[in-house]
């Protein structure tokens, strides 16, 4: 049986539960409001005063002297390497679940047969073609409420990396106030992960019922021999967060922005993983564009901006674009924390 996830941060040996769960999107839509929405775009945050019942706009703006760095590819920052290299040991005891995307083939050409347009990891005078073979995409982002430090939700944020789905993500740290709440109301449990696909109306507990739906629908119908391993794959991903143990796992006070930030980022990224911790511990809601190596989406975000590199963050709700993962780490702390 899969597991779940109630508490941070979970204890590697712990009993799965007997749990299973569905709900259908019906349930979604009789729950409450819950202090403000993600979802809904330009207005500003609004918070009650305790005094006076008052709502008072809270403004969100980046910090003034705040300056998108020029991104270094594989540069880490001196204050940042213990970071780094605690996040890194996540793929050796997953043996690299969640940094290839589904399909991935990869072949050495001459740097002259890949065109400077098109993305390609080049190196001593060659390029490396990477490519993948994808299922069906969705209309619409995957929604998924969970957490870091819960080695159930990391199953399926890793095979949602496999399969280069988009996916909004709404972080569900110890203590936070929003969405904890709304969990409970769409499914009746504080249990996580949770996933609500909204192109179909499945909604569902269960890190193993997830990973075969999103397989089923939007990949090549087969689960990874990493993730299907039973008590195996739960022990290593609970090893895979020793490096990080308890990060973005317990909530930080924080303002709720009025629409969720963009992200292009990877599980298998140790840059990534420590900027994912800091938006679960804020609990801001993110869309990930996921781009593990041979998605499609690496070459999108190199006609976007220029380059790829990940992480890469846009928040709609400041304007600021920014790659470098300690950049962003500090941006959303001094935009975002209270």
């Amino acid at each position: 049986m899969a597991g779940i996830c109630n508490v941070a941060p979970p204890s590697l040996l712990r009993p799965f539960s007997p749990y299973r769960a569905s709900a259908s999107l019906q349930s979604r839509r009789l729950c409450l409001p819950i202090r403000a929405s993600a979802e809904v775009s330009g207005t500003p945050v609004a918070s009650a005063s305790e005094s006076t019942g008052v709502i008072v706009p809270v403004v969100i703006s980046p910090p003034p002297d705040f300056k998108p760095p020029q991104p270094k590819q594989f540069g880490v920052r001196p204050d940042k390497v213990w970071d780094i290299a605690g996040a890194a040991l996540a793929s050796l005891f997953r043996l690299g679940t969640g940094v290839f995307a589904e399909g991935y083939s990869v072949s050495v050409v001459s740097k002259d047969d890949i065109p400077p347009d098109q993305y390609a990891f080049e190196f001593a005078g060659f390029k490396l073609k990477e490519t993948s073979k994808l299922g069906p995409r969705p209309e619409k982002p995957i929604e998924i409420y969970e957490f870091e430090s819960c080695p159930f939700c990391r199953k399926v944020r890793e095979i949602v990396s496999i399969l280069d789905l988009d996916v909004v993500f709404y972080p569900c740290p110890k203590n936070g106030p929003t969405f904890r709440p709304k969990v409970k109301a769409m499914g009746g449990k504080q249990q996580f992960p949770y996933m609500v696909d909204p192109n179909t109306g499945v909604a569902m507990y269960e890190s193993d019922d997830i990973i075969k739906y999103l397989v089923t629908k939007y990949g090549r119908g087969s689960v990874p021999i990493t993730l299907s391993l039973g008590l195996l794959t739960t022990l290593t991903e609970g090893l895979a967060m020793i490096g990080r143990m308890g990060r973005g796992s317990s909530y930080t006070p924080a303002k709720l922005p009025p629409k969720p930030l963009e992200i292009w980022a990877y599980e298998g990224s140790p840059f990534c993983k420590i900027v994912r911790e800091v938006l679960v511990e804020l609990e801001l809601p993110h869309l990930l564009h996921s781009c593990a190596r041979g998605s499609p989406k690496r070459q999108m975000l190199l006609e976007r901006v220029g380059r790829f590199q990940a992480p890469y963050l846009e928040d709609p709700n400041t304007g600021v674009k920014t790659f470098e993962s300690a950049a962003i780490v500090e941006y959303l702390q001094a935009t975002y924390a209270t």
